[in-house]
């Protein structure tokens, strides 16, 4: 069962404070970076068949994009929002993560923190809740604003705050959130949402989204289908075929002295 730890203010507190922010930031249905985060955490979550548990869910609207075919549970600590998430079909719970986590051990197959740990004030404690209530193998998919992108550094320079949200508590890089994992295996952090994010993803990605597995073997019929292997396969075979035209056409015309075709002779 779960070890409980306070937020401090109680949950009927972190309600009120939650609401209000969502009521003056955030309209219905908004997602953090949608257009990027909807369609990769679908792809990383997986399933059908899934018993998945997403933790900070507010009305659903990020969780729609794995529900179909998998058993979803929601928690939030806003009940109108979950209100309206329950209407997706999404089984719903009120609770304050950081009260700990009313479930037992190993009972989802997929855990989702899309962006969560930045608000915690101990996301370390909710990530080994995560594992515990996570099965054998289970995967943990989640994002986290990026809080050392060009824009945030730019922000600090000029005397202004790296970030405006009151809620926010951490500000993270890929490395902070790939060391909170570090009890998990075969850790992935992705810099995502960006016009230049191509460029160089840790200065323009405005996300950084993250999965890991929890260590062992789950049975075969629970384990979240693993995408993206064949675009890593291609990555590499690109790689090789790159190291095979160096040898082709610098290496060998060395070694056979036709300097002319050697771009790094003399």
């Amino acid at each position: 069962m779960p070890v409980p730890y306070s937020s401090g203010v109680g949950r009927r507190g972190v309600e009120r404070r939650y609401r209000r922010h969502h009521e003056e930031r955030r309209e219905d249905g908004f997602v953090f970076c949608g257009p990027d985060r909807l369609p990769l955490f679908a792809e990383w979550v997986g399933g059908p068949g899934l018993r998945v548990l997403d933790l900070g869910c507010r009305d659903g609207a990020l969780t729609s994009a794995y529900l179909a075919g998998n058993h979803v549970v929601g928690v939030d600590a806003d009940r109108e929002a979950l209100a309206r998430a329950a209407t997706l079909g999404i089984e719903t719970v009120w609770a304050d993560l950081e009260e700990g986590l009313p479930f037992d051990d190993a009972s989802f197959d997929v855990i989702v923190l899309g962006e969560v740990l930045e608000h915690l004030r101990f996301p370390e404690l909710v990530l080994a809740e995560v594992a515990r209530v996570l099965v054998p193998g289970g995967m943990v998919v989640g994002s986290v604003p990026n809080g050392f992108r060009l824009k945030t550094r730019l922000r600090f320079l000029l005397g202004r705050p790296p970030e405006n949200d009151p809620t926010l508590l951490h500000l993270l890089a890929p490395a902070d959130v790939a060391r909170l994992l570090a009890g998990f295996d075969e850790v992935e952090t992705r810099c995502i949402a960006g016009r230049l994010v191509r460029l160089h993803p840790r200065l323009f990605g405005n996300d950084i989204a993250f999965r890991a597995h929890k260590p062992g073997q789950p049975a075969v019929a629970s384990r979240p289908r693993r995408a993206g292997r064949s675009r890593e396969r291609m990555l590499g075979l690109m790689v090789i075929a790159v190291l095979y035209a160096v040898l082709l056409f610098v290496a060998l015309p060395e070694s056979l002295g036709d300097r002319p075709y050697n771009v790094f002779g003399r």
